[in-house]
């Protein structure tokens, strides 16, 4: 999956405050996300991001 610094993915659950779109906010074995609701930030593995990636929704304009 090409997934770049910047780009805003949904889902497949919700986050508890309701919203699916989510900002990559680091790259690496691990990637953290960025809720775009609530501004709350999660690490997940990369193998568990690229299974619940539902949707790439924008890319990083740079």
């Amino acid at each position: 999956m090409d997934i770049k610094l910047g780009d805003v993915v949904r889902l497949r659950k919700k986050h508890p405050c309701g919203s699916d779109e989510w900002q990559v906010v680091r790259l690496g074995a691990d990637i953290r996300v960025k809720c775009l609701k609530c501004q709350r930030q999660v690490l997940l593995d990369r193998g568990i991001f690229e299974r619940r990636v539902k949707a790439l929704v924008s890319r990083n304009a740079q």
